[in-house]
């Protein structure tokens, strides 16, 4: 590696190498009063150019069906939102000041780069992936945003592959600095032929809990009734709300525990319990809503949604939350007890997010930019910077930070047999 860290990069060459897209990042933040803005720079060959435009598009699209279905001109595909941008010549009225990151591409590529710059709305979804099935092929339903650039002289010129760039980018939430109050719930239950009753009480040590983390769950249970609890159950379960055209709610297991833990009768009984969600555990569950999965990287169980404003629910996409339900199978007995009693259970409703990351994000306006560029990001795929920060000749040749570049392919590693057009999930 080199003796300093460079600010990383991410590019992607369309298949014909006229036009390249540079991103700092893939991810951005929705911090529910303003998201991230995408902000990024088009290199384009000027004698490919010649007299036509350039154009970058945004995208927010819901996949509900399989790709291979899409036949007679019909496709399981709704477009939440798009946005296009020309990028050059430019537009006076769509000019942004530029970022720093801008700045200093620009300086690094030339004249013939461009800047672009998008704003997301507040009211979009979170990228969501639904995880497929074993036998499923093509693009994964879901939610997703996707760049497009190209050379055109009108918008609504035909694009081709060959020419054009697209790549997946993902909105992403992260846990609220102030959690919420500790989620606890509790319940009576008088039965058939008892003046007494049967009382439950469950809750959970927080309301946040970060990917990975075990939870805790305490269950109280103060039998005063005739009846015997024989088992409790406790389940994580995952609710996705699909808001398309009608609303309608999925849910799916993701933990659970059954303990044979008894409670007879004049008796009480308290315990905790402790379950952890995972992915590893659930990955043969068709339609398990994760968090949008970019190309040859693994992902997590989708993270919680978190809503301002759920009045215009066809544009919410894929809504996701999570609780704990806590399930007492109590004792049965006499000829109308499978009709007239019930088992005995309560719900915990909590969140399930990442942490938001220490770093600030690298591509900011100039003004709230430190001077030093943050660390290469230690997770994601190295590269030696001497030699990276080569890769593309400029006529600003420098040796100054401004230079100092970590280019990464946003195709990340193509496996081996892997058809290059299907680069849409890159």
């Amino acid at each position: 590696m080199g003796d300093k860290a460079g600010t990383r990069v991410f590019k992607k060459s369309s298949p014909n190498c006229k036009v390249t897209v540079y991103l700092g990042k893939r991810d951005f933040v929705d911090h529910l009063d303003q998201v991230d803005p995408v902000d990024g720079v088009i290199l384009v060959d000027p004698d490919y150019l010649k007299d036509r435009k350039v154009f970058v598009t945004l995208t927010c699209a819901f996949r509900y069906g399989r790709e291979d279905l899409d036949v007679l001109g019909l496709s399981f595909r709704k477009d939440l939102y798009i946005s296009t941008f020309q990028a050059f010549p430019p537009v006076p009225e769509e000019r942004k000041p530029n970022s720093r990151l801008q700045e200093r591409l620009l300086k690094k590529l030339g004249q013939h780069a461009h800047t672009f710059y998008f704003t997301i709305p507040q009211n979009l979804p979170c990228s969501v992936t639904l995880q497929p099935g074993p036998e499923d092929t093509g693009k994964a339903c879901g939610v997703d945003f996707e760049i497009r650039a190209f050379c055109a002289k009108s918008i609504e010129e035909k694009i081709h592959k060959r020419n054009s760039v697209r790549l997946v980018i993902r909105k992403v939430q992260y846990a609220p600095e102030k959690p919420g109050p500790q989620p606890m719930v509790e319940t009576t239950r008088s039965f058939l032929m008892s003046d007494r009753s049967l009382h439950l009480e469950a809750s959970l040590d927080k309301e946040l809990y970060y990917h990975g983390e075990p939870i805790s769950v305490n269950v109280h249970v103060t039998n005063n009734s005739t009846k015997t609890v024989k088992r409790v159950k406790i389940s994580v379960r995952q609710y996705a709300d699909i808001c398309l055209f009608s609303t309608a709610q999925y849910k799916c297991p993701v933990a659970q525990v059954e303990a044979e833990d008894q409670v007879s009768a004049s008796s009480t009984f308290c315990k905790v319990y402790t379950l952890t969600p995972t992915l590893d555990k659930n990955r043969e569950k068709r339609g398990l809503a994760l968090d949008g999965k970019l190309k040859h990287e693994d992902t997590n169980l989708a993270s919680s949604t978190i809503v301002k404003d759920v009045t215009n629910k066809e544009v919410l996409g894929i809504l996701v939350s999570y609780r704990v339900k806590v399930k007492l199978v109590v004792s049965r007995g006499g000829l109308l007890s499978g009709v007239l009693e019930r088992d005995v259970s309560v719900e915990l409703p909590f969140v399930l997010m990442h942490p938001k990351p220490l770093e600030p994000p690298v591509s900011r306006p100039q003004s709230a930019v430190p001077d030093l560029d943050p660390p290469i990001d230690t997770n994601l795929i190295e590269f030696d910077t001497k030699s990276v920060t080569s890769d593309l000749s400029s006529p600003y040749s420098s040796t100054s930070q401004d230079d100092d570049f970590v280019f990464e392919d946003f195709a990340r590693l193509r496996l081996k047999g892997m058809v290059d057009d299907k680069d849409e999930d890159c």
